[in-house]
Order: structure tokens, then sequence, then C-alpha cells
């Protein structure tokens, strides 16, 4: 999922929860501060149709969040939006740590070794409680053209947001 016009995806309807309208979400963040309560947020569906909504109030489901949203009152109305995807403006994200990065960022960039090896592209990246992996595909190469690569410190050298590189020293073995 990539940014549009300014506003990056920040979780996914997944289910509705009871009949009041209660939504299921699958979060993209780590944090529950982007759905905060009275904050509009831009919903697309698989289709394309855009719709912002305002939303009341959101807490921690296990691994996914529950939210309810102004004007999506029942079972149904939550059912039609099932697989659409939440937006926030890039503004409204929290300020980040130095040498962290938001995925939207990071998916997509082009992947180096030392010696200016392509790898391929980040296509997506896989939470592991310990440390992320980064999904790197070359589209170049009909076999082995996927690689993954621990978001570690011995790792990743570097990242350039500006010119979308990642620079990685690998371990043995990939």
């Amino acid at each position: 999922m990539v940014e549009k016009n300014g506003f990056v995806p920040v979780g996914k309807i997944v289910g509705a929860h009871g009949l009041k309208g209660n939504i299921k979400v699958y979060s993209y963040t780590e944090s529950l501060s982007v759905f905060k309560p009275g904050r509009l947020i831009l919903l697309i569906n698989p289709k394309g149709f855009e719709k912002s909504y305002k939303i009341k109030w959101v807490k921690p489901h296990g691994q996914l969040i529950l939210l309810s949203l102004k004007g999506v009152e029942n079972r149904n109305s939550v059912e039609t939006l099932m697989g659409s995807v939440f937006f926030i403006e890039r503004a409204n994200l929290p300020e980040l740590e130095d040498g962290s990065y938001y995925w939207v960022d990071i998916i997509g960039i082009s992947v180096f070794t030392t010696h200016d090896e392509c790898i391929g592209l980040v296509e997506s990246i896989i939470p592991t409680g310990s440390n992320d992996v980064f999904v790197v595909r070359n589209p170049n190469k009909a076999h082995d053209n996927e690689t993954l690569i621990p978001a570690i410190e011995s790792v990743i050298l570097e990242i350039d947001l500006k010119r979308k590189t990642m620079r990685v020293d690998l371990p043995e073995g990939l």
C-alpha cells in the first residue's frame, strides 16, 4: 500500500464486531494514536470509492483494534465497508526517533549490497517481534528472486529516503 496524495494507509477493515456498527481493524501502525477520537479519517473501498469519517472511539482488541465511526451505526453498514483501507494525512503521523522509519517509506525502495549490487526492491515487511524482516524481490530474476533481510543495525547500513535506496551488508548465506 502506498501514499495517495499526502495520505498514508494506517489500517484495513477486516470485520464487524457486534450489532452496533463497531469495526474490527487490522492496524498498520504500532500506536493507536493515529486513530484519535474526533479525527477525520479517509476510507477507500476495494472499488476505489472514497469517503471521510469521524472517529468516535478506538480500543485494542487482541491483535486487532476496534473502532467506531460517526455514521456507521449497524453491522450491515460495516459489512459494506469490508476490505476498505483507512488513510490519514501524513502530517498527522507522530514524529519518529532518528533511525526509525515508517513502513510506507521503506516499501518500494531499491536495496544494494556494499559492493553496489542491486538485490531488488523492498516489496513488503514482516513483523517478527524481535525485528522486522524486509522482503526484497528482484523482478529481473526468474528464480530465487526473493531475499529476506533482517532489519537489524549490523545488516542495514544506510537508508536514504531522498534517493529511495538502502545499503545492506548481507550475512553469509543470503
